[in-house]
C-alpha cells in the first residue's frame, strides 16, 4: 500500500501528484492534510510538518522530498507520467519554473 500525504497548492506536492497516480495497478491512497486529523496523523507518522510525504508498506520505506518520492517510485515501480519518453506527447521536454528541484513545503 502507498500513501502519499499532499496539500492542496503545494507545488511539489502537484509534481509528485502525476506519477503517483499512474500507478493504476497498485493500492494507493493521497490524503490530503487539509483535514486537521490527517495533519496530525503525517506528524505522528513522519516526525516533520512537511509533505509530500510518502509511505510504501509494502518495503517499509518512507520519505519526503518530491525529487526522492518521483526517483524511488519510477526505481521501485517503474512509474511514468502519461507521456512521458513520447516525443509526440503535449508539453514533452517542457518544464515549468519551480519544476526543476524537489523540495517540500511546511504544513504551517
Amino acid at each position: 500500500m502507498l500513501t502519499l500525504y499532499v496539500k492542496t497548492g503545494c507545488p511539489f506536492c502537484n509534481k509528485t501528484l502525476p506519477i503517483f497516480n499512474s500507478l493504476l495497478k497498485l493500492e494507493k491512497e493521497v490524503k490530503n492534510i487539509g483535514d486537521p486529523g490527517v495533519a496530525q496523523e503525517l506528524i505522528e507518522k513522519g516526525g516533520k510538518q512537511q509533505v509530500p510525504y510518502l509511505i510504501d508498506t509494502k518495503t517499509s520505506e518512507s520519505m519526503y522530498e518530491s525529487d526522492d518520492i518521483i526517483a524511488y517510485l519510477k526505481k521501485e515501480y517503474n512509474a511514468h507520467e502519461l507521456g512521458e519518453g513520447d516525443p509526440k506527447a503535449p508539453n514533452a521536454g517542457a518544464s515549468e519554473e519551480g519544476e526543476k528541484s524537489g523540495g517540500v513545503c511546511s504544513i504551517e
